[in-house]
């Protein structure tokens, strides 16, 4: 395929998995390739530093199935952040199942231990494996919101033929966090001349501002902050001439 048409879902997380699962059918669009939810979306994360073993699911527990039964329904490939079981009964993976034309699961490498936060506290860190799949001829990376800040997960992505970069989060508000949020996705973008597809959950807890930007960093779609569905379509033109135009990773030295 020449293109891909992009949905972003930026929508809460209730913290009753149930509401979150029955949602599933109305929030996903049926005229997408791609479509993703924030981190976290099976249930939020709760009050800072609370447990959230209790709401972890297997990837063919409950919500995953739901996620491939609404992407089935819609023929699209779904993203969305769920809690799963890891060997650490109190501490699971924050983990991106991913439904549709390929099934997959990130598990989320860079724990949020940064601005007063301790994920690592609560959630155990994927292995260091950067994940691409393929959806609608394009490889896609997979990263999870904290991840955006480490420039070298997106690298390593891109060296494993990632063409866009996926970004479900959960971006937690606060003093320069949307600033942040925008330079990173768009710098992500621009130094690895690819796309980058952000996904956040709405303020006011969090930052809202989902972003879809193309390789030369042109924002092609940006929310606000409250709940709101954003669609893009990646032309592969683009990428090819961002890549002609500017080959920084063709002029790489180390």
């Amino acid at each position: 395929m020449n293109s891909l048409r992009v949905a972003l879902v930026q929508q809460a997380a209730d913290l009753d998995p149930a509401v979150n699962r029955g949602r599933l059918a109305e929030l996903v669009p049926e005229d997408a390739d791609l479509v993703v939810l924030p981190e976290a979306y099976a249930r939020d994360f709760g009050e800072a530093g609370s447990d959230v073993s209790a709401f972890a699911e297997p990837v063919d527990g409950p919500f995953a199935t739901e996620v491939a039964r609404v992407a089935a329904a819609r023929g699209t490939t779904v993203v969305a952040g769920m809690f799963e079981p890891g060997k650490d009964p109190d501490r699971p993976f924050n983990t991106l199942v991913v439904r549709g034309a390929t099934e997959a699961a990130y598990r989320k490498i860079h724990l949020y231990d940064s601005f007063g936060y301790r994920e690592s506290d609560r959630l155990t860190a994927g292995e260091v494996e950067p994940l691409v799949v393929e959806v609608g001829g394009f490889a896609v990376g997979l990263m999870t919101c904290y991840d955006l800040r480490f420039p070298e997960l997106a690298r390593a992505l891109v060296d494993r033929g990632a063409e866009v970069l996926v970004v479900p989060a959960a971006w937690v508000a606060g003093p320069r966090k949307v600033e942040h949020w925008r330079t990173l996705v768009r710098a992500r973008a621009i130094e690895n001349t690819v796309f980058v597809a952000a996904v956040g959950q709405p303020g006011p807890r969090y930052s809202g501002h989902s972003l879809v930007v193309d390789p030369l960093g042109d924002v092609l779609a940006e929310g606000r902050e409250g709940p709101e569905l954003l669609t893009a379509t990646l032309h592969r033109d683009a990428l090819d001439e961002a890549r002609r135009t500017n080959p920084s990773l063709a002029n790489r030295r180390m």
